[in-house]
This record gives C-alpha cells, sequence and structure tokens, in this order.
C-alpha cells in the first residue's frame, strides 16, 4: 500500500502542476482584472496602478514563475476582489460544499442499495423490469433539470420546502434531492447486475441446498460481494458529486465553492479560481486514493495481481 500513496501522490503533484499550469495562462486570455476592479470610470493611470499593485504588468511568464513558487510556499495569493486570501476564501465556503456532497451521497446510497438489490434479486420479475426502465431513463436526466422541477413543484406550487438558502434542514432537502438523483440510476444499475450475477454464482446454490432462505441469500451472500464490486463506483461518483456541485449550487442559492466559483470567475478573480480548483483537484485525488486503498483492503486479490 505505501507503494501505491506515493505513486499516487507523484501523479497528484503532476496534476497540480499541469493544472495550474493550464488553468493560469487560460484565465489571463479571459481579460484583464485590474480594468473590472477598476470600473468603467476609471483612468488609465488607475488601472496601471492596480496592474502594477497586483503584478500584472509583468511578462506572463514571469507572473506564472512568481505564482508557482507562491503556491509551493502554501501561499496562494489574495483575492483581487476583496484582498481576503484567496486560500481563506475558498475554505470559508467548502463546509458547505462537502455538506451537500455528503448529504447527497448518502441520499444516493439510501435509495440505491435496497433498490438495486431488489432489482437484481429477481430480475426477470415484471414489476422489476418495468422500474428497471425507469432507472435507466432517469440516468438521461440531469441533475438540474430535476432541481428546476423541484423547485417548481414542492416550493411554487405546493409551499412546502424552501427554494433558496442554506439556514436550516428544510433548505437541504431539495438540493441534496437534485444532487443525488443524477447518480442513483447509475449506481442503482451496477448493484442490481452485481447481485444478479452473484445470483447464479456456486456458493449461492450451495447456501440454498443447505436450506437458507431468500433473504438470508441476499443480504448474508449476495449483496455484500455485489457492494465490493460498486466500491470503485461509489468513489469515482463521490468525487463527481464534488466537481459537479457548481450549477446545483447556483440554482438553490447554496453558498459553496461552486457559487464561489461563478462568481470569482464573472469578476476575473484568478487567485481564487485557482485556489478553488487545486483545493477540488487535492479532494478528488483523496478521494480515489482512500477509494482504491479501500478496495484493495476490502479485497486482498487486487493489490497482488498489481505487483
Amino acid at each position: 500500500m505505501a507503494a501505491t500513496v506515493l505513486k499516487r501522490l507523484r501523479d497528484l503533484a503532476i496534476l497540480l502542476f499541469g493544472l495550474t499550469l493550464v488553468l493560469f495562462f487560460m484565465l489571463r486570455l479571459a481579460g484583464d482584472p485590474a480594468i473590472v476592479m477598476a470600473g468603467p470610470d476609471a483612468t488609465l493611470e488607475q488601472v496601471e496602478a492596480l496592474r502594477a499593485q497586483y503584478g500584472l504588468d509583468l511578462p506572463v511568464w514571469q507572473q506564472f514563475l512568481v505564482y508557482l513558487r507562491n503556491v509551493l510556499l502554501l501561499d496562494f495569493g489574495q483575492s483581487l476582489a476583496s484582498g481576503v486570501p484567496a486560500m481563506e476564501k475558498v475554505m470559508t465556503m467548502l463546509p458547505a460544499t462537502l455538506l451537500l456532497t455528503f448529504l447527497a451521497m448518502g441520499f444516493t446510497l439510501v435509495v440505491s442499495i435496497p433498490l438495486g438489490a431488489w432489482l437484481g434479486y429477481r430480475p426477470d420479475a415484471p414489476s422489476r423490469r418495468m422500474t428497471g426502465w425507469l432507472v435507466f431513463i432517469g440516468q438521461g436526466v440531469p441533475g438540474f433539470v430535476v432541481g428546476l422541477v423541484a423547485i417548481q413543484v414542492f416550493a411554487v406550487n405546493l409551499g412546502w420546502l424552501p427554494s433558496l438558502g442554506y439556514g436550516s434542514v428544510q433548505h437541504w432537502i431539495l438540493p441534496t434531492i437534485s444532487l443525488g438523483a443524477f447518480l442513483i440510476p447509475k449506481l442503482t444499475r451496477v448493484l442490481a447486475a452485481n447481485v444478479a450475477e452473484a445470483m447464479r454464482e456456486d456458493y449461492i446454490r450451495t447456501a440454498r441446498a443447505n436450506g437458507a432462505r431468500s433473504r438470508e441469500l441476499l443480504t448474508r451472500y449476495a449483496l455484500p460481494n455485489a457492494l465490493l464490486g460498486a466500491t470503485a463506483l461509489v468513489g469515482t461518483q463521490f468525487a463527481f458529486l464534488i466537481s459537479g456541485t457548481v450549477v446545483i449550487e447556483i440554482i438553490f442559492s447554496w453558498p459553496g465553492i461552486g457559487w464561489l466559483l461563478i462568481e470569482s470567475t464573472q469578476t476575473l478573480d484568478f487567485p481564487v479560481v485557482q485556489a478553488i480548483a487545486i483545493v477540488v483537484a487535492v479532494l478528488v485525488f483523496g478521494i480515489n486514493l482512500l477509494t482504491d486503498l479501500a478496495f484493495r483492503f476490502l479485497d486482498p486479490r487486487v493489490g497482488q495481481g498489481s505487483t
């Protein structure tokens, strides 16, 4: 496992360097933040003063070397819009995004595990076949569509739940459902396929011959193996949730890093955008690494096969 961790850390270093390089130069093509900060009525002298203040008057390659040196010293610069350290601004918003991510993943697991087990246990039953088609169709519906429909039905028409904000548990319900709804069909289909395959294995027939009941065959034998096969998908989709909260946060005015990313992009607040990219990359890397290690721990054959 130590070799795996070291290899992944090397990959992370390469990823962060490439991400920083590409994002840095792409952002510089978006416009001049000094003009945005100075406002439409600013004079040329005022704009030039702002460029000099934030080092924007240097050649782009020199700006990158300065930024790279600062990042290596864990200095991610200051927000051009507020003067607050960029990473501090990101970390202030990060808990809201993580809360939404964990809620959505919890909702996904609570729905997908029993539904996938039910569909995979007897896939040929008419009711299960119809539900399977509904799951397949649901996989093509984007989360933002679910969010917009949920706002119209539950917030506008029925008035049961608030559509905007973050302050109470009621505010969490619609964003959680909207973000998790896109992942439920995918995870359900994988679990259903894994359960159906497990039910055809020899150890299931042996357990049935020894008198094991149907519920025991599913919960004790088939489902644990199906969950093991879905572990990698869960980790991948968890990482997807973190990077996929942007649209949901905008729709529901959820004060997370997705909302901050849109705001910072509009104001050309380069340091904040770059800090968000680094934080998301590290989080996704960490989740994928933990998933990989968990999979190797639960199934030692994976580690043996890679050596």
